[in-house]
């Protein structure tokens, strides 16, 4: 489980970044390079980082489940994931 704190920093850059989208595309496509200096760091689209849904890991993400590869692993073992089965040969 990651920590609280680094679950509420990535909630709230979320948070920025969707309030600050639409100011973001209008000044780029303007292209006026210094009022977008003084938007936020953490409104930027890059800042962004995926993490699990259900343990908040950063690292070894899968996109497509939306979880990290342990998640992963436990889910698919326990038959919660359509589709997804144990290989053996």
């Amino acid at each position: 489980m990651a920590r609280k704190s680094l679950i509420a920093r990535q909630t709230k850059r979320e948070n920025l970044v969707k309030r600050y989208e639409q100011k973001r595309r209008e000044l780029k496509q303007k292209g006026d390079y210094e009022a977008l200096q003084k938007l936020p760091r953490n409104s930027s689209r890059t800042r962004l980082h995926n993490r699990c849904n259900v343990t908040g890991r950063a690292r070894s993400y899968y996109r497509k489940f939306g979880v990290s590869r342990l998640v992963f692993r436990e889910l698919a073992l326990q038959g919660k994931i359509p589709g997804i089965i144990k290989s053996s040969w």
